[in-house]
């Protein structure tokens, strides 16, 4: 086994910055070969595309399992709690896969830039399919939420690696369009998802619904491994922020549980309540004060300091709130206002969906052959914001088909900016860190989402008991008062009753959505400062682990740093130059001084 050191110079380059794509030395030369013509550049993409084509429908089942999986289950779950007698645990089957997965995000995408993508992908679709198993052998309450634990412990992979992964086989130029298509993914599943599930459950039986995920999963396992070659990592020693992740995961499940009891299970003012909320801050001190000396964070607090991603990630805490505080509510509003079942119900939110999927598709195109993009997050923005102004008026006598656009205008504005912002923080990063990055990005939009459920959840809950209380006398209210309106009940209550409780309904939540408005013109804001910056062309740009595996050479300076070659200075011969692990400059233990050259080592 040979060693080979190399040099690199930053100059006034920070981590991050991108060099000229074709800047390659010749080992024998200090001279830069030109940069490859675009006729060569047609010509490998037309050899790579087949290959890729066959990575992305596997990364796209990786993402639909992932995705589809909560949205089909949420039908079949009363069915599924009263079969195995656990009612009164009835919000752990969707808080025990949420709470595993979020956990997992930051560690699957921060270990994926040491250990390599395609290894850990394997390792989560096989724990998603295990999960799955499991959940459709359970045999009572306590293995069905043991089994969605470990179910989530994939899917935490499976969402930020399919992403990650992208960045691995195309360069972020192109990214967009398969970034759009993704995001649609989830539009997708969130329709077909509650129908499929309540005709699993209705037909075949609730189990079906996990039993699904093997097929799926099996295909996912054998495209990864036939058809996703990535390049060789260096091979370096991997520093795991055990108490990091530790932490992590204790502020994690503190703020999720915050969110699933608080104002339900228990009130917000018992001593449960305000326990968990202590240990999250006190976790969330400790998290910041471990990271900032770990040797490679799980989610490096040096990220913060670029611009871009301190944005996008208001941004995207701004839009998981606006998304899953409308995603959580609406549904159940539409069953209590028309007196529609859950399926057909469910079906009033396609026009959310299909503008969602087709904007996301458009957007991402648009991205990829004009090369600009910071227009998508700042008109997103701008269309939430509409969206949930529009949704804070309206009334119970209002058409359906006028809810149907406010919907519309809602999804229009998430497929426009959401994967957007994906693909900024990973065009801000170079490939050692787009792991770490692209999980740290989902992982704040999760905790926004979380929060948003919890938000809305906790502020309409107090406002239909208030208004309720002071409308409707309590002894013409099913027992157990507001907490006891399902849709069924309120449209077996007599016509005037029926009407008021309605009424009722709308005017405790649809004012939440006026009152979130004010959180998006923060998002808007935060996207009218980014910075735009070019896209790279070419994969190899984006892979710097390609040239440390093959010793190709690369030279990170600058064009304008660059020393024009003369007859009077020669170059000399020297060791291939590779570019310098980005990554590892995050920890406290790994960084150098600006202008300081750096040397790595190839094994």
């Amino acid at each position: 086994m040979s060693t080979s050191s190399s040099t690199s110079h930053e100059g006034r380059s920070k981590p991050g910055s991108r060099s000229n794509p074709g800047s390659r030395s010749n080992p024998g030369s200090g001279a830069a070969d030109p940069a490859p013509t675009s006729s060569e550049r047609a010509a490998v993409s037309r050899e790579r595309r087949p290959r890729i084509l066959f990575v992305f429908i596997a990364l796209m089942l990786s993402m639909l399992l992932a995705s589809l999986n909560n949205t089909i289950i949420s039908a079949a779950t009363p069915t599924i709690v009263g079969e195995l007698h656990g009612a009164e645990h009835i919000s752990w089957v969707v808080t025990s896969f949420i709470l595993s997965s979020t956990i997992m995000m930051p560690v699957f995408g921060n270990l994926s830039d040491t250990l390599g993508r395609k290894p850990l992908l394997i390792v989560a679709i096989v724990l998603f399919m295990l999960g799955s198993v499991g959940c459709a052998m359970a045999w009572n309450i306590e293995s069905l939420i043991a089994s969605r634990i470990v179910q989530g412990l994939g899917g935490g992979g499976l969402m930020i690696l399919s992403q990650a992964t992208i960045a691995d086989v195309v360069p972020a130029r192109e990214r967009g369009q398969y970034m759009g298509v993704m995001g649609s993914v989830f539009a997708f599943s969130s329709v077909v998802g509650p129908l499929l599930g309540g005709w699993l459950t209705d037909g075949p039986g609730w189990r079906w619904a996990f039993w699904l995920n093997v097929p799926l999963g099996v295909l996912a396992l054998i495209g990864t491994i036939v058809f996703l070659r990535l390049p060789k990592r260096p091979r370096r020693r991997a520093h795991v922020d055990v108490w990091g992740m530790v932490l992590l995961a204790i502020g994690t499940s503190c703020i999720v549980l915050v969110s699933v009891w608080g104002g339900s299970t228990y009130p917000w003012t018992s001593p449960v309540i305000l326990g968990l909320i202590a240990a999250a801050v006190l976790a969330v001190v400790g998290f910041i004060l471990v990271e900032r000396k770990a040797a490679q964070p799980v989610i490096p607090l040096g990220m913060f300091r670029h611009r871009n991603f301190a944005l996008t990630t208001v941004a995207s805490l701004a839009v998981g709130v606006a998304m899953f505080g409308t995603l959580g509510y609406m549904p159940t509003y539409l069953q209590v206002s028309t007196g529609l079942g859950a399926s057909i119900s469910g079906l009033l939110m396609v026009p959310m969906m299909g503008t969602m999927l087709i904007s996301g598709i458009v957007v991402g195109r648009m991205v990829t052959r004009t090369g600009n993009y910071k227009w998508a997050p700042i008109t997103g923005s701008l269309f939430i914001a509409l969206a949930l102004v529009l949704m804070g008026t309206v009334t119970a006598e209002m058409p359906v088909w006028v809810i149907c656009i406010y919907i519309g205008i809602l999804g229009l504005g998430i497929g426009v900016g959401m994967q957007i912002l994906t693909l900024i923080v990973q065009n801000e990063f170079p490939n050692a860190m787009v792991g770490t990055a692209t999980a740290a990005n989902n992982y704040f939009r999760q905790v926004g989402a979380t929060l948003g459920s919890a938000i809305v959840g906790a502020v309409f809950a107090a406002r239909l008991t208030g208004i309720l209380s002071e409308t409707v006398p309590a002894r013409l209210l099913p027992a157990g008062g507001a907490s006891s309106l399902t849709p069924a009940i309120v449209w077996e209550l007599p016509g005037r009753l029926r009407d008021t409780v309605i009424g009722v309904y709308n005017d405790a939540l649809m004012p939440i959505y006026l009152w979130l408005a004010p959180l998006m013109v923060f998002g808007f804001i935060a996207t009218l400062l980014l910075r735009e910056k070019p896209l790279a062309t070419t994969v190899e740009r984006d892979l710097p682990a390609e040239a440390l595996a093959t010793g190709q050479v690369r030279v990170v300076v600058p064009d304008s740093e660059r020393a024009p070659s003369t007859p009077s200075t020669p170059s000399t011969p020297s060791t291939p130059s590779t570019i310098v692990d980005a990554g590892a400059g995050a920890g406290a233990g790994a960084r150098t001084r600006r202008g300081r050259a750096k040397r790595s080592r190839t094994t």
